[in-house]
């Protein structure tokens, strides 16, 4: 009896493992994106990746999640193109806001230029916007308009819950991953910078 429950414990232990690795993220720490409600990314290619503190986001067209298909309306459809960016992005966090680079692909550059600065300025409502290229190309896939890809970086929030309280801290280290360790303190703020090691002993309020 009891080396049945041991190999079942074994064998339960095994499973979890197996399906822990099977969820973990690439090598290289690289994670996919494909957020439910995204458009869908048919081919060799991925919607998006997260790789540590950046977020990139493939070229978007004005397609419609719903249907999948192109918006009709050419600023609708440029708009639309910058909203798959932004629903993919909120899958990690983070918007439109947090945007550090744009680039912008049109089919004719002297037609399409001002309906994308219309639909940037209806999303970001003000400055700053995101530094930005856009160039005339001779053709895009599906003979398309547009096509934007991104690269975004969210700032990163910490909670650190301990025995003392520290209210608010502002992280300016050049540094990646936060490492919690026993006798730390509790902690809350906003990383402006990355992070590698987070140390926080012995502050106080």
């Amino acid at each position: 009896m009891l080396q049945r429950l041991a190999l079942a414990g074994v064998t339960a232990t095994v499973m979890a493992l197996s399906f822990a690795l099977a969820q973990a993220a690439s090598p290289n720490g690289v994670k996919t994106l494909d957020p439910p409600g995204a458009i869908k990314a048919e081919g060799t290619w991925s919607l998006g990746a997260r790789a540590g503190d950046f977020i990139f986001v493939a070229g978007m067209q004005g397609i419609d999640p719903a249907t999948n298909r192109l918006v009709q309306d050419p600023q609708a459809r440029i708009r639309q193109a910058l909203l798959n960016i932004g629903l993919i992005a909120q899958s990690e966090g983070a918007s439109l806001q947090d945007c550090v680079r744009l680039t912008v692909y049109v089919s004719d550059l002297r037609r399409f230029a001002p309906m994308v600065d219309k639909a940037q300025a209806e999303i970001w409502a003000k400055p700053p916007y995101p530094p930005r290229t856009m160039v005339e190309v001779q053709r895009l896939f599906d003979d398309d308009i547009v096509e934007i890809d991104s690269v975004l970086r969210p700032a990163a929030k910490v909670t650190m819950i301990g025995g003392r309280s520290i209210q608010r801290h502002v992280c300016l280290w050049p540094l990646a991953d936060i490492q919690l360790s026993p006798g730390n303190v509790p902690f809350q703020g906003e990383v402006k910078r990355p992070l590698s090691k987070l140390s926080l002993i012995g502050l106080d309020e």
